[in-house]
């Protein structure tokens, strides 16, 4: 058996829960298991998200409902995490994460992933509407089930489909405020589900030695670097423009379509790169892209939540006003 079949065998223990753990775990590990940088920006877009919604909540209830979205977010990082054990021993990226590591048992981490999930739903729930404890559920499965248990090692579709799970927070915070799920809340989900390929197929341009040994078929893997790019393409073309479309809503105002329309040229510039960029450079400016990609999204809702706090106004709505689309 070779060292990269063992280390898998091995973390396929980890994840059932045979494996014994090297040493206690810490809080630290927990944490882990959570995934806090992915959490941050759920945090970060599910608030605004509940900002922006017509309506108020008491600011008890109001972080209440962030935090219990947060705490969904993680509970499906942790089942996530119990169940990708094996390849996550196996790349350079995730091995050092609690289950592969042997901080943490799959078991243990299966049984924390299940009970935040469980708490986290009925909380919400109970705390704000149904409909928002329904789609948190609905998010906790599509991520746990759908992305991490049935597509990521079947088809290099994994992220498009499966991004959708990261898109949802604004939509359940939107919920959470007004009982409804509106045409507002669908763009913002539209926006992030829109960023979501193009942010991690950089990533996997990189990292694709790291995916093919784990068996990933990301699509730099099964496809090669050059589609790749075609589709990063393809995405950031469509991506730009969505990003205007909060300005036509009666969403945003100036400030959010300025950052929109600047930020929007740097990732068209950034793409332009990408595509230019010569085998021995592609790396690089992957990694660029990447970092960027982070920054945009970032930007574009915090200047949804600054004209709020501001007081900036949002442009009337071009399609309350009919005009043709």
């Amino acid at each position: 058996m070779s060292s990269t079949e063992g280390t898998v065998q091995s973390a396929r223990y980890a994840r059932s829960g045979v494996r014994a753990r090297a040493a206690e775990a810490t809080v630290r590990d927990y944490v882990d298991l959570l995934k806090p940088r992915v959490m941050s920006l759920v945090v970060f877009t599910a608030l605004v998200g509940l900002v922006l919604a017509p309506g108020e909540l008491h600011p008890l209830i109001a972080a209440s409902a962030i935090l219990f979205i947060a705490i969904g977010a993680g509970a499906s990082g942790a089942l996530n995490m119990w169940y990708d054990a094996d390849i996550d021993a196996v790349m350079s990226r995730t091995r050092g994460r609690p289950v592969p590591r042997g901080a943490v048992t799959g078991e243990e981490a299966f049984t924390f992933g299940i009970t935040l999930s469980i708490g986290s739903v009925l909380a919400l729930g109970l705390f704000t509407n149904w409909l928002a404890g329904g789609l948190l559920a609905f998010t906790i499965f599509f991520y746990a089930v759908i992305y991490t248990m049935w597509l990521k090692r079947r088809t290099p579709q994994n992220i498009v489909i499966g991004g959708a799970a990261g898109a949802f927070p604004p939509m359940i915070a939107w919920a959470a405020v007004t009982g409804t799920v509106s045409l507002e809340s669908v763009v913002l989900f539209l926006i992030i589900f829109m960023w979501t390929p193009p942010h991690f197929w950089a990533l996997a341009l990189y990292k694709s030695g790291d995916y093919a040994r784990a068996g990933v078929p990301m699509l730099p893997v099964v496809a090669g670097d050059r589609h790749t790019l075609r589709q990063i393409l393809v995405y950031s073309l469509i991506l730009v423009p969505l990003g205007l479309v909060p300005s036509l809503i009666g969403l945003a105002g100036w400030a959010y379509l300025t950052t929109a329309l600047v930020t929007g040229a740097g990732w068209l510039w950034l793409t332009a790169l990408l595509m230019r960029a010569s085998p021995d450079e592609r790396d690089s400016v992957a990694k660029q892209f990447f970092g960027y990609s982070i920054l945009y999204l970032f930007a574009l809702f915090s200047a949804l939540l600054a004209e709020v706090l501001i007081g900036i106004a949002p442009f009337p709505s071009l399609i309350a006003h009919g005009v043709p689309a």
